[in-house]
């Protein structure tokens, strides 16, 4: 039996597991709060692992131990950045979120909960935020097929349509039966495939080259080799130093990802769908925990594979592959088609919970504000419909691999959270901020992202997200204190005082 062969029996054993797992959740779907935020019965466990997978794409397993490789330490800033802002987000964020959707008319997206926090009527601050979350989202579903399409190319010499439909297939199925539970569920088992694969990987080739002296010796000849090939001192290379090749603005630009967890939609609804606020504290261990080790594996494979490939006098075209190169040398190729399923896993659970995330932005907050009443069941199947809309759209952007929706993932990330970020932060710890100074906040946060990131000179000179959040803050604080104070809404203050009695009561 091939190689080939036995990677493919481990793929389809992952699909046939993704599959069963959306099936039971389909069968513990009766209602809308089911389908779009499980009830909010989410085990702090499951909303953590799930909250990880759904951020960290393919670029967790491929882009971020290539760039390690092909450049050094200096490329794990943007780890460093996310990990601090998934931890910061998790502290501060969850609890106080979870208390006050609950608080807040039952709140089960994100722009329904801007609305109900600031007792918007006119509807404007929840059908703009849809808005902005349904345009990024579909872009960025479609980037996940696309990268599913590239996968199945590359890894087994097939069609990329054949690869992306198949990804986009099976994702599509289990999220659009299973919901928001079955793609949290599947979400856990697909992050404990990722951390599995960034753990072994990097243990068992230190352990084959000999421990961990011999690894470093093995790096550090691999620059100066390198190194005695150029002229230009500014080409060389020390790929295990944080600081070597970067600048500070190019270090700031970076770590500034993590200020974008603060808004990231797909992220945050987890915190939404916890039991309870207290839970917020448990699931900010496990899913940190889970963070450290998938990050950290990730940057010392890349490590690793300067060493490696340097004694084994190999040269990879292309350094994203070092990390499923390494998987295919050590282990059976059973083991290494599991390892290439964790690569699916990045790319799946992120589409899975960005699908869930835009079929919410249709129904619930589009759709509801102009259309009629409907059942449980109806509302479901709307859900279920959403799903679908929105995945077909996605599909058709998706079937040029040569299209540009690759290059939009940190765009969007940088939009939501600039747009986004701000608003959520100052709506759960300041009182005074208005509807107004939401909306106003929102769009002007969205628009520089829009126009900075879309021109060179101000994108290569630092990343949209930091403008964008600056002025996000500034346009809603200022705008907030212009306007009539909040304070005397009754109904506001007596929810964000219940909503601060929860947070005093779990010290946050």
């Amino acid at each position: 039996m091939s190689d080939q062969t036995f990677q493919l029996i481990a793929i389809g054993i992952y699909f046939a597991a993704m599959l069963g797992i959306g099936f039971y959740a389909y069968r513990q779907t009766s209602d809308l709060d089911d389908y779009m935020l499980a009830g909010r019965n989410l085990p702090p466990g499951v909303a953590a692992l799930s909250a990880g997978a759904s951020d960290m794409s393919g670029w967790l397993l491929m882009g971020l131990p290539g760039a390690i490789y092909a450049t050094g330490l200096v490329e794990a800033w943007i780890a460093i950045g996310l990990t601090i802002g998934a931890y910061l987000n998790w502290k501060f964020v969850a609890p106080r979120l979870r208390s006050y959707t609950e608080v807040s008319n039952n709140s089960i997206t994100v722009p329904s909960f801007l609305e109900n926090r600031f007792k918007d009527h006119s509807h404007a601050l929840r059908l703009t935020a849809g808005i902005i979350i349904l345009v990024f989202f579909t872009f960025y579903v479609s980037s996940g097929m696309v990268a599913g399409g590239v996968f199945f190319e590359s890894s087994f010499n097939s069609s990329y349509l054949t690869g992306m439909l198949l990804v986009a297939g099976v994702t599509l199925v289990y999220t659009l039966f299973g919901g928001f539970l079955g793609a949290s569920l599947t979400d856990v088992a697909q992050g404990l495939l990722m951390l599995a694969a960034l753990v072994l990987v990097p243990i068992v080739t230190i352990v084959s080259m000999g421990g961990l002296g011999e690894v470093l010796s093995s790096i550090d000849a691999a620059d100066a080799a390198f190194n005695a090939t150029v002229s230009d001192p500014a080409d060389e290379l020390d790929r295990t130093s944080l600081l070597f090749g970067g600048t500070l603005l190019g270090i700031i630009s970076a770590a500034a990802w993590g200020l974008g967890y603060f808004g990231q939609p797909h992220i945050i609804v987890r915190f939404m769908a916890l039991r309870s606020a207290a839970d917020a504290k448990a699931g900010r261990r496990i899913g940190i925990s889970w963070m450290v080790l998938v990050a950290g594996g990730a940057i010392v494979t890349g490590l690793i594979g300067v060493g490696y490939f340097h004694e084994a006098t190999e040269v990879l075209d292309n350094p994203e592959t070092v990390f499923l190169r390494l998987s295919q040398i050590m282990f059976h190729p059973i083991i290494a088609g599991f390892v290439l399923a964790a690569v699916l896993a990045a790319i799946m659970s992120t589409l899975s919970s960005q699908l869930i995330v835009c079929s919410s932005a249709l129904v619930e907050d589009i759709w509801k504000i102009f259309g009629k009443e409907a059942t449980a069941g109806q509302q479901v199947m709307l859900g279920r419909a959403g799903v679908l809309v929105v995945a077909l759209i996605a599909g058709l952007l998706a079937i040029d691999p040569q299209s540009n929706i690759l290059g939009l993932v940190g765009f969007a990330w940088a939009g939501f959270g600039a747009a986004f970020g701000p608003i959520i932060i100052l709506s759960l710890f300041w009182r005074r901020l208005t509807a107004m100074g939401a909306l106003s906040g929102m769009i002007s946060g969205a628009v520089v992202v829009g126009i900075w990131g879309n021109v060179d000179a101000l994108s290569s000179f630092l990343y949209e997200i930091v403008p964008g959040f600056v002025v996000c803050l500034v346009v809603a604080y200022v705008v907030s204190l212009m306007g009539p104070r909040p304070t005397e809404d009754e109904a506001i203050q007596a929810e964000f005082d219940e909503m601060s009695h929860w947070a005093e009561k779990l010290k946050v």
